[in-house]
């Protein structure tokens, strides 16, 4: 047993001993879970991909003479601001102003939200434009002007829902396209998409979030963030294998972190034909390695990690909870897979090797004694399931349409 007082001792004296989630596999099989328990001080997991409920807090200072700001727009994206005077929230699916959406399907969805995170990251100047119906201290009723990620006083990510601990593969048995947020599905099941790191990714490497919990320090695009709530929709009570890892979606996380000190290359802005604007983020997770089953739940395999294929023609859209087959991230990423007798070519809408990279970026820093362990405030809820917005009208009775 160790504890993370121990390990982190040994982070700062440069002595401990990390591994990714991908090296941990052999290194087990190789030294047996004992004397690698005793050996590993942390492994590091990560993900890369899109993560549609993400956005960020950005505050801009006062201007002379102050100004309320009640609407706003960077770079011509609606902020919200029913917060404080210079305070907005950026969504990354927020659509440009003016962007015809789907109205000429399918709509290409050049610009939104996730593309002004990813030029704040990097750096480039936006364009702020504010109105403002004035008061006696806050006179100002428009402005407009340039500005960095350097003029702001804070620009903080703040993400609902990240790193879904495992998700659907989608498949479309409909005779024709149908574009989604998995990217385009071809007609009678010619394509699958699916989503994940697999067995890189965190939760999947924590699958009953022993270590992971509100207060986990996190690597978040480069910067030192922390778990700060379950991820929204987190529903860990559902079917799971005999290596307790959940067949669906199950649990999520909500991440913040300081975007000054963000590495543009893992904060990608996404447009989606036919569906939508979002943003790929880079994370990654330390594991501590307190006991031999900690270590033991690290050494997951792709072949032993199942994904649900959801036809997302009529049963995803309907929530009919049918599910076309399982199917291992082993079998996924192999490019081809047979579903119900026919060949069907598979791609993903994550980045392994992103992934890896931060797992690897990662494990140098805590090597380097750059980044420190921390003990959960408060473990994620392990039994939460995930309700449905019911339609009803005013005198409660629901509405089927």
């Amino acid at each position: 047993m160790k504890s993370y007082e121990q390990i982190n001792r040994k982070i700062e004296a440069g002595k401990a001993v990390v591994l990714t989630a991908e090296e941990i596999i052999d290194y087990v099989e190789s030294k047996g879970l004992e004397a690698a328990a005793e050996e590993v001080d942390v492994v590091t997991t990560a993900t890369f991909g899109p993560m549609c409920s993400s956005g960020c807090f950005l505050n801009f200072g006062h201007s002379t003479p102050k100004m309320r700001i009640s609407e706003a727009w960077i770079d011509d994206v609606p902020v919200y601001c029913g917060i404080a005077a210079v305070d907005v929230f950026l969504g990354a699916t927020q659509l440009r102003q003016g962007d015809p959406a789907n109205l000429y399907y399918p709509g290409e969805f050049r610009y939104g939200g996730g593309h002004v995170i990813e030029k704040l990251v990097a750096g480039q100047r936006v364009q702020l434009f504010g109105l403002s119906y004035g008061t006696d201290d806050y006179p100002r009723k428009e402005i407009r002007t340039w500005l960095t990620i350097d003029d702001l006083n804070q620009a903080i990510m703040v993400n609902p829902r990240n790193c879904y601990q495992n998700y659907n593969a989608a498949v479309n048995r409909s005779d024709r396209p149908i574009y989604t947020y998995l990217g385009l599905l071809k007609p009678d099941m010619e394509n699958l998409s699916y989503c994940s790191a697999g067995q890189l990714s965190p939760l999947l490497n924590d699958p009953l979030y022993e270590t992971i919990g509100v207060g986990t320090r996190v690597w978040l695009a480069g910067a030192q963030g922390h778990v700060y709530a379950e991820g929204t929709q987190h529903s860990p009570t559902c079917d799971r294998g005999p290596n307790d890892v959940p067949t669906e979606g199950a649990g999520t996380l909500a991440l913040t972190g300081n975007m000054k000190e963000m590495k543009p290359e893992f904060v990608r802005g996404v447009s989606l034909i036919g569906y939508g604007v979002s943003l790929a983020v880079g994370v990654g997770i330390p594991i501590p390695i307190l006991n031999p089953e900690i270590l033991e739940r690290t050494t997951v395999r792709d072949e032993e990690i199942l994904a649900p294929v959801i036809d997302y023609a009529v049963d995803y859209p309907r929530k009919t909870g049918k599910v076309v087959c399982r199917l291992s991230y082993s079998e996924l990423k192999k490019g081809e897979v047979k579903i119900e007798g026919k060949q069907v070519r598979t791609g993903s809408m994550s980045s392994y090797s992103k992934a890896l990279e931060i797992a690897h970026l990662l494990k140098d820093e805590i090597k380097r004694g750059d980044f420190l362990l921390s003990r959960p405030l408060r473990p994620l809820p392990r039994e939460q399931s995930m309700g449905g917005l019911k339609i009803v009208d005013q005198n409660n009775r629901e509405v089927r349409r």
